[in-house]
């Protein structure tokens, strides 16, 4: 059995894959290191709460003693952190918070493995050992920085971050890729596009509409809505990192999109259209800073080297994801009380009522 740790595994993607490698590799125990955030929801896992292959740990990825322990009790052979603040709006408001969870918290948990894993002097890796450790940096499209109507990030695109979360992320990357340069340290970076599905936090664009729409409340869209991402399912992208896991190259970065380009109105449209309601809902707010124009992801690498590719149309999983909110909307309320609506209220105003 391989013992693995999984960080922010209580967040919309992290939970996401802890069920999806349960389900795909009877091999592996799971650890959940989680601080349970404002997205942190233990309520994602409640269906494997039981599983005896699943354990759950609260705690802040910054504690060099608490991760040194789970080190020392569980010996694992591989950490896939997603554990981070995520949220751009949320970033320009409280920078420092990014900062110090996404890059400092990513210093500890690499330290701390590449104590545990070094089987040479000088913190360098036996190339034996190194196929059975590996350290996958979750990252995210934003750190290329904005395209304009023609072009796709590659993964030689060069960093260009213009939010504070953004420029946060894009640093925990180059410090990974620091200690693979430096150390030897076995690492992957995955930087993927948009992710929509079940259990994503009602802050984002999807879920946020559809929530919206079922109450009839108006759907604040930033600036002209014309900014434009590619969309990727969260499951696509769950068995994208498991590809990584399995046969990635160390050292080497994935770039893993949905090749699935919309601009943020036409997304809102056709959440509207699905659910019937009216056109009128929809509101324009004052576009925030930063606001990158397009996003669009080159995968090819992925699909070439290690055999990944989509599954998902974006018409059966946006139909997916509507129906799934629709029927869970006892979750959606609970995780929509208390801190998250006074944030809704402060990024968009009145424009709730």
């Amino acid at each position: 059995m391989k013992n693995i740790l999984v960080t922010g595994g209580a967040g919309f993607i992290g939970s996401n894959f802890i069920k999806y490698i349960l389900d795909h590799d009877p091999n592996v125990n799971i650890v959940n290191l989680d601080l349970l955030t404002y997205a942190g929801n233990l309520e994602n896992l409640v269906d494997i709460s039981d599983e005896s292959r699943y354990t759950f740990k609260k705690g802040d990825i910054r504690d060099r003693v608490l991760v040194n322990q789970l080190f020392n009790e569980y010996d694992f052979c591989s950490i896939i952190n997603f554990a981070a603040e995520s949220h751009v709006d949320r970033s320009i408001v409280e920078p420092d918070i990014f900062l110090s969870t996404n890059v400092i918290g990513v210093q500890v948990l690499l330290d701390t493995a590449m104590s545990h894993w070094k089987t040479e002097p000088h913190n360098k890796y036996s190339k034996e050992y190194r196929k059975s450790v590996k350290f996958i940096q979750i990252s995210t499209d934003e750190v290329y920085g904005t395209l304009g109507k023609s072009g796709m990030f590659s993964e030689k695109t060069p960093l260009a971050p213009n939010n504070p979360y953004s420029a946060s992320k894009a640093s925990a990357d180059l410090v990974v890729r620091a200690y693979y340069k430096t150390y030897g340290m076995p690492v992957n970076i995955t930087r993927c596009s948009n992710n929509y599905g079940p259990y994503q936090f009602p802050e984002k664009l999807i879920p946020l509409m559809i929530a919206n729409c079922q109450e009839e409340k108006p759907l604040p869209v930033y600036g002209d809505g014309m900014q434009i991402r590619d969309w990727l399912h969260v499951s696509d992208h769950c068995a994208a990192i498991m590809c990584v896991l399995e046969k990635g190259q160390a050292g080497e970065v994935y770039n893993i999109g949905g090749n699935n380009e919309y601009t943020n109105i036409d997304i809102v449209r056709m959440i509207v259209k699905e659910l019937g309601k009216s056109e009128s809902l929809i509101k324009y707010v004052k576009d925030r800073p930063g606001h990158d124009r397009r996003y669009a992801m080159d995968s090819s690498k992925i699909k070439s080297e290690l055999g990944w590719k989509p599954s998902y149309t974006f018409e059966k999983g946006l139909s997916e994801t509507i129906n799934w909110y629709i029927t869970h909307k006892n979750w959606l309320d609970r995780v929509r009380s208390g801190e998250y609506m006074e944030y809704y209220e402060k990024m968009y105003g009145t424009v709730n009522v």
